[in-house]
């Protein structure tokens, strides 16, 4: 079905529209040909300008100080942005490292920067590795059939996340519904409620259970990155409630849904590819670059806004002091001008110049310990994997932030 630019334009505001991902990478490679920095109309949302080339999501990016996360760091719908704008003014909102700019960014982000630092990695590879095969070993007592996404992926990386947080695994399924309703806000089947009272009863649940957390970390100090994010101190004080709750937030729902789209997507690909599911097995040495060819593949994390703090041009376009940009790692990660053919699945693609993790000073703290979660659970799945098929349709979730692949029946054999 032939669309216009502008109907490409308003797919990226329609949550819908990331369930169809063969339509949307049809908007998004039109965009990218015939408006790369495209002015947004979309009903319900404040205008905002589609930015879909690499080179401009990159040159954005780069320039943290002229674009800023504040004060609309995701899209959303303008009754949120109006209630997170109160809230803030009323000093009761979360603000994560994505909602923030430097110098602040620069602070709290070096408050868990050593727990993501490789040594820190390297004292966790037993503990993913011990999970990946926790979870291989469920999907062998399934009895060859299973739903991927729901019965492995949503469980393996919030494991291993909440385990660096220092979690006890009887808080596992209560963190698991908040992740998912926080995320799945527009997916009718995640989400808890429409409204924008709904979003913040769910930030509310996150508040009580954190604040809960650090209390016991500040009064009984233990060894993970729970403890250090409760007794931290920025400027030889503290961080309040919502300093603390902000960080465990972006540690807890960041680090589990990107990684949990990802190992399925990623499974998908290979079965929609078997030459390279084939390919992969007998190079075992190729995985690392199969994993960034999943996490390009999958793009989890859908877009981040950007506003300009000056009048400035972008490709040419005028924006004003003000105005907002979405970053369309989708569609860059899919630029003609950057990737050989870049919608073939290839695991062996090198280089790799995705843009999933983003760049420059925001790029994904969790990069590292996502890698290692896909290396360790492939590695782990394929030698044992004799055979794999899907068993039915999967189907995406309905979002415009994160997400991904939130059912994959799949049919398989597996050694034991």
């Amino acid at each position: 079905m032939n669309m216009t630019v502008e109907q490409a334009g308003l797919m990226l505001a329609d949550p819908v529209s990331y369930t169809d991902e063969t339509r949307l990478h049809q908007a998004l490679t039109l965009l990218r040909r015939e408006s790369p920095v495209h002015h947004v109309r979309a009903p319900g949302y404040d205008p905002f300008y589609a930015v879909t080339r690499h080179a401009d999501v990159m040159r954005i990016e780069r320039d943290n100080a002229l674009w800023l996360n504040e004060p609309r760091p995701v899209l959303a719908k303008s009754e949120f942005d109006r209630l997170a704008r109160e809230q803030a003014a009323q000093g009761f909102a979360l603000k994560t490292l994505i909602h923030l700019d430097d110098p602040q960014h620069r602070v709290v982000r070096a408050v868990g920067a050593d727990w993501f630092r490789p040594k820190a990695m390297r004292a966790l590879e037993s503990r993913v590795q011990d999970l990946a095969r926790r979870y291989v070993d469920r999907m062998a007592g399934y009895g060859g059939e299973c739903d991927f996404a729901t019965q492995v992926t949503v469980h393996y990386p919030l494991y291993v996340i909440l385990s660096l947080l220092g979690l006890p695994e009887s808080d596992f399924p209560r963190m698991l519904k908040l992740t998912q309703e926080l995320f799945g806000g527009a997916d009718a089947e995640n989400r808890r409620g429409e409204s924008p009272e709904d979003s913040f009863a769910v930030m509310m649940d996150f508040f009580t259970y954190f604040q809960e957390l650090t209390a016991a970390r500040r009064a009984h100090p233990t060894d993970d990155l729970a403890s250090a994010i409760a007794n931290a101190t920025v400027d030889g004080k503290p961080l309040d409630d919502l300093e603390t709750t902000s960080y465990y937030v972006i540690i807890a729902t960041a680090g589990h849904d990107t990684t949990s789209s990802t190992v399925a997507g990623g499974l998908h690909a290979l079965i929609e590819h078997p030459g390279q599911l084939v390919r992969l097995r007998e190079n075992p040495g190729l995985l690392p670059l199969a994993v960034d060819e999943m996490i390009r593949w999958v793009t989890p994390v859908k877009e981040f806004m950007r506003t300009a703090s000056a009048d400035t041009t972008l490709n040419g376009v005028p924006i004003g002091e003000g105005e907002s940009v979405l970053l369309s790692y989708p569609s860059a990660n899919r630029d003609e001008e950057v990737f050989t053919d870049p919608f073939a699945f290839d695991v062996g693609r090198d280089p790799n110049r995705h843009l999933a993790f983003g760049f420059g000073v925001h790029y994904c703290l969790g990069a590292a310990l996502a890698r290692m979660e896909l290396r360790a659970l492939f590695a782990e799945l394929l030698p044992r994997l004799d055979s794999v098929e899907l068993a039915g349709q999967p189907e995406w979730t309905a979002t415009t932030f994160v997400g991904g692949i939130k059912h994959l029946p799949i049919r398989y054999k597996l050694r034991q």
